[in-house]
């Protein structure tokens, strides 16, 4: 299949990027304004800007009720963006889709970025307000059941790397997670995924421009050989939430998660793999307002009603 005609569109009409080195000022700059006005955003029962008390610090979160109950599922999303772009506000339309299709309460983590926080940074902050999120289930009106990771890209590498420090320190709440387009081999070798390859140029983001995107994070301490920088090199992946797995037929990175799914699952986890027809990186930020990429979210919403941990199979389906 052909890339989806919309999105050939828009990626036709983009200019040109800057020459010369990448500005995180500038690149932040230019995606905080291309932020929808909160009166055009997915009405919501409830949206709230708060801060979490975690072991690394007090970090900014955003709380999305969908609909007014006795209790909720959690959700708790980290945005994508190379892991220096990205803000509460960029993927505020993606953590409003999430909480009205699942129907949990989603809490978006405003995360410490690269360069100007050091690794780990980021990932603690993450893990932390996992654990505050267990911790104030009260006052969150938790159920006490689902507690479920998701993130896209970047966001996505953190949710593997999060799922694995919750089971390695003995944190057993975390029921599912959810990786859409994830980064998880940042080593980027061309030789070692046929994406790298087939997808180099022409769909967005593009192979040669991955460690560029990336070294911000690397150059701050991120080693690609740790199994928290690059998941997929971690040798042990059992006991591990049940996973889904979205990816896109057009994605330099589509290779290496599918191959993740194909390795949680030998390691006995319920992994399922959806890979998007006609879908380049980034589609579920960018382009679910067109109906098939919408799918998306309900999928999600599917996965974490049916997925139970201790399954151990791989369902693979191309959407």
């Amino acid at each position: 299949m052909a890339l989806h005609p919309q999105i050939a569109q828009v990626l036709a009409n983009l200019p040109a990027p800057p020459e010369g080195p990448l500005d995180p000022a500038a690149m932040r700059a230019a995606e905080e304004s291309q932020v929808a006005p909160v009166e055009e955003r997915l009405p919501l029962h409830a949206v709230e800007d708060t801060t979490a008390q975690t072991a690394s610090g007090d970090v900014p979160v955003r709380i999305y009720t969908p609909v007014d109950a006795d209790s909720y599922g959690l959700l708790v999303y980290f945005h994508g963006g190379a892991f220096f772009l990205g803000s509460l506000d960029t993927h505020d339309h993606v953590a409003r889709n999430l909480a009205a299709e699942t129907g949990l309460k989603v809490v978006s983590v405003g995360y410490r970025r690269a360069p100007e926080a050091a690794f780990p940074a980021g990932l603690q902050d993450c893990l932390g307000v996992v654990r505050w999120a267990a911790e104030n289930g009260e006052a969150l009106k938790w159920n006490g059941e689902t507690l479920a990771l998701a993130g896209d890209s970047s966001g996505g590498t953190f949710v593997a790397a999060v799922a694995a420090m919750a089971r390695d320190e003995g944190f057993d709440r975390i029921t599912h997670q959810v990786l859409y387009y994830p980064s998880l081999d940042l080593d980027f070798d061309v030789d070692r995924y046929a994406s790298l390859r087939e997808n180099a140029e022409g769909y967005g983001v593009e192979t040669a421009g991955l460690k560029g995107f990336n070294s911000f994070y690397v150059d701050s301490g991120a080693d690609p050989a740790d199994p928290l920088v690059s998941p997929i090199k971690r040798e042990d992946l059992t006991g591990l939430p049940p996973a889904l797995i979205v990816t896109a037929e057009f994605d330099p990175m589509r290779d290496e998660g599918e191959l993740y799914g194909r390795r949680l699952t030998e390691a006995g986890v319920d992994a399922t793999v959806r890979r998007y027809a006609g879908a380049n990186h980034g589609f579920v930020q960018n382009f679910s307002w067109i109906p098939e990429f919408h799918r998306a979210f309900e999928e999600t919403a599917e996965f974490l009603r049916q997925a139970r941990p201790g399954r151990g199979g791989v369902m693979w389906c191309r959407t």
